[in-house]
């Protein structure tokens, strides 16, 4: 589970303005910090396919918002990638 901090952080890094917190910038950023918790969660717990079945769901959403912002706003989507060392 994401902390208040860590979302707070992902959010700071992304955030188009202090207010924004839906932009699909911002959503790839909390994706991504959960994404990483569940992969060293998975690390230890192994047989845990509940935590995995959710973590391929959170990998599909985050592609399918990647891809979004590919097509609408590709500076914005490189920017993106570049800032939070994402292979694409």
């Amino acid at each position: 589970m994401i902390t208040k901090e860590n979302k707070k952080v992902a959010i700071a890094s992304l955030a188009r303005d202090k207010n924004d917190v839906g932009s699909p910038e911002v959503q790839v950023a909390i994706l991504t910090t959960r994404i990483k918790e569940i992969t060293e969660h998975l690390k230890t717990n192994k047989h845990d396919f509940m935590a995995r079945r959710g973590l391929m769901q959170m990998v599909g959403q985050r592609k399918k918002l990647l891809k979004y912002l590919e097509t609408t706003d590709f500076g914005k989507y490189k920017a993106t990638v570049s800032k939070l060392g994402l292979r694409k």
